[in-house]
């Protein structure tokens, strides 16, 4: 047969579109175009499994509080959702056998109708964490299904490019994760508002599904099975798979695959993706505890991380493939990872900007992009150098010891990292409570004053709100003194003198002329009764005093005859209580000018008496109070419930906050040994370091295929 014949027959019938719904594989390598399509569908697919699978990490904060999870348990839960994406990994291994379209297609409906119905709706802690695991199961499937697309409608050497355009999946997830968080999450939303964004991840997961649904193709397995290098190999792929033998390609594929090279590349970079996968979970977390940054500015921040890294990926796939390389740019990625990690790893405990932050993430991110994607690529090939038709077997081995890694890290983190609990569920509070914290400080350095300042709160309370009626009471304590004995001796008289204040103050006001009426009232009578007898006002001018003085006396009397007649009507029938104004006119006169202050002594006349009490017993304490008069005043004004919320909590989120930066240090600082074991795992990958000796192997490649074209087509 020749080549030619690996085409479609003409006129033979073609499966309609309805047609290949039911079965979804490709009986002829597709044409580039078409190629292009398929794989940028599965990467629309990858995007959308790892948002759903990432879009918790954007309110991670607000489900700690809602379903009052501690960060320990909350790890745990990320810890074995891990684990049981492990497994599922493993079981995607069978896509070499059963085809990678349906565990995708079926994947992406699971996840959908979880994401958007179920988990909005857990109310309970493990409600959300089981819902959270089978998500996890189903990513782990897809995790090696997906890669396993890539690599069959990807040749080697467009390879770094295929597998950088995957390896845009998770962190585009991510990045959209961020966006989305950073658009609709503004202000500081109530707990319960996390639900909102599994809602908006699950529509957008079902409308991906209905599009992978109507779409996604793969390659029938005769095709698949088989090592291509360059695009140029498709027809004698194509020829090749007439007669290639799938059955006896597939036996034993653990056995075949479970080599060093495979075992100890794939954790390596599991370790690798230690920053990684910190960044995805705990991201928002690290950002708002260790520099105090809101949870939109946290998502604003995961937005560098993940855009820088996507043009990484992309970037390097191209580049790598152009010099035909991998390793060189493995090292150079792990490197340029492992210095700005270190970089990083020192701003915990200092207080940096957000530009400062933005800068060292984006450009670790970078380093971590610039050594994945060429290890995707690598790994993928060695995987095909031992049998390209376990590919899918080769993914779910490196799926499987990923997911253990991240589930043991997840355990480990809580042991490192003690201080979150504290910090995310009652650091809020103990924050907006803080500006408390100086006058409770101050109530546990001086006891004895605070103590005596509650036992004495009544008489306290009324010198702090006047305090210069209670000064005025001390320095006037003489002139109250009498006034009170007045008071006591003779009440009737003291009551008729204020009831009648207004005569008093006319008698006093007008001395002079009631004493001149009070001698001659006889003669003012009969003046009163004739006031134009020249006579009677000729004897009423000398009677005070002739004159000037006596003419101005009369003069004030005629003036104000309608104030001083009744006041002198009251002097007449009331002689005694005149009698008793007269002899105590200071102090009635100091009661009639101090009205406020006279007020004040009868009503707090029992804290007085209480104030000076304490003067004369505790004077020590009450010349503290005075002195730190404005912080008991600050403490009396503190809310019970804030003082009972700080005591429980304020100590251990001190604690936490002190203890916090160093412990994450120590996380990051294994993060960074997880890149060495990364670099030292490089040279086990198949490959070559030097460019001219790939271009080499390529050339010898293609000499070989057209040899085995020639000999095929006869």
């Amino acid at each position: 047969m020749s080549i030619s014949d690996a085409r479609p027959i003409a006129g033979a019938p073609v499966p309609g579109f309805f047609a290949t719904l039911r079965s979804r594989q490709l009986e002829h390598y597709p044409d580039t175009a078409a190629r292009y399509g398929y794989l940028g569908l599965t990467v629309l697919i990858t995007i959308a499994l790892y948002y759903e699978l990432y879009v918790g990490s954007s309110v991670s904060t607000l489900q700690l509080t809602d379903l009052h999870m501690s960060f320990p348990f909350y790890v745990t839960l990320l810890a074995f959702g891990n684990l049981i994406g492990a497994f599922g990994s493993l079981f995607a291994g069978l896509a070499d056998r059963l085809g990678r379209c349906n565990i995708v297609v079926a994947g992406l409906l699971i996840t959908g109708l979880l994401t958007a119905v179920a988990l909005p709706n857990a109310h309970s802690k493990w409600a959300f964490g089981i819902e959270g695991w089978c998500v996890g199961l189903v990513e782990g499937v897809c995790l090696v299904a997906t890669p396993a697309l890539i690599r069959d409608f990807s040749p080697q050497v467009g390879r770094g490019t295929a597998m950088g355009l995957w390896t845009m999946g998770p962190v585009v997830g991510s990045l959209v994760v961020a966006e989305v968080g950073s658009l609709t999450i503004s202000g500081t939303p109530a707990p319960s508002f996390w639900g909102h964004e599994y809602v908006i991840c699950g529509v957008v997961g079902l409308v991906v599904f209905a599009a992978a649904f109507l779409f996604i193709r793969e390659l029938s397995p005769g095709l698949r099975d088989q090592l291509m290098v360059t695009s140029r190999d498709r027809a004698l792929i194509e020829a090749r798979a007439k007669g290639i033998d799938i059955e006896s390609a597939l036996q034993d594929p653990w056995g075949q695959l479970l080599k060093p090279d495979i075992v100890i590349s794939a954790i390596g970079v599991s370790v690798l993706l230690l920053v990684y996968y910190t960044a995805v979970a705990f991201g928002t977390i690290y950002y708002s505890t260790i520099f105090g940054f809101s949870l939109h500015q946290a998502n604003d921040l995961a937005d560098w991380n993940w855009g820088i890294n996507v043009l990484a990926l992309v970037f390097i796939g191209v580049v790598s493939d152009a010099f035909r390389v991998r390793k060189p740019f493995m090292v150079l990625g792990g490197i340029f990872a492992g210095a700005f990690l270190i970089l990083y790893l020192g701003l915990a405990g200092s207080h940096p900007s957000y530009a400062t932050v933005a800068l060292y993430v984006s450009l670790l991110s970078f380093g971590l992009g610039l050594a994945y994607t060429p290890w995707m690529a690598s790994f993928t090939e060695s995987v095909e150098a031992r049998n390209p038709a376990l590919t899918a077997t080769g993914l779910a081995i490196w799926g499987w010891i990923l997911r253990v890694v991240v589930f043991v890290s997840f355990l480990v983190i809580p042991v490192v990292i003690s201080s979150v609990t504290p910090l995310v569920n009652y650091g809020a509070a103990v924050a907006a409570d803080a500006r408390y914290v100086p006058t409770l400080t101050f109530a546990k350095t001086h006891p004895a004053l605070v103590g005596f300042a509650k036992d004495n709160a009544g008489p306290l309370g009324v010198a702090a709100s006047h305090p210069a009626l209670v000064q005025q009471v001390t320095r006037d304590k003489a002139q109250l003194a009498a006034l009170s004995a007045l008071a006591a001796n003779d009440p009737t008289a003291l009551q008729a003198v204020q009831q009648h204040a207004a005569v008093f103050v006319t008698l006093q006001k007008f001395a002079p002329e009631v004493a001149v009426i009070s001698a001659h009232q006889s003669l003012f009578e009969r003046l009163a009764a004739d006031p134009t007898s020249p006579a009677l006002q000729a004897q009423a001018v000398a009677a005070a005093g002739g004159g000037s003085k006596g003419v101005a006396i009369l003069a004030t009397i005629a003036g104000n005859q309608a104030t001083l007649t009744p006041a002198l009507r009251y002097a007449a029938a009331n002689p005694g209580v005149v009698a008793f104004a007269r002899a105590n006119a200071a102090t009635l006169d100091f009661a009639a000018s101090h009205a406020a202050l006279v007020a004040f002594a009868e009503k707090e006349a029992g804290a007085l008496r209480a104030l000076g009490a304490l003067a004369v017993t505790q004077p020590a304490l009450m010349a503290q109070v005075a002195t730190h008069s404005a912080q008991l005043s600050a403490l009396a004004q503190v809310p019970p419930a804030a003082i009972a919320y700080l005591e429980a909590h304020g100590s251990a989120v001190q604690k936490a906050a002190s203890q916090s930066p160093s412990q994450w240090r120590t996380w990051y600082w294994i993060c960074f040994g997880g890149i060495v074991v990364f670099l030292l795992a490089v040279p086990l990958l198949k490959g070559r370091w030097n460019p001219a000796r790939a271009r080499a192997d390529e050339e010898a490649h293609e000499a070989m295929v057209q040899a085995e074209l020639a000999k095929l087509s006869g």
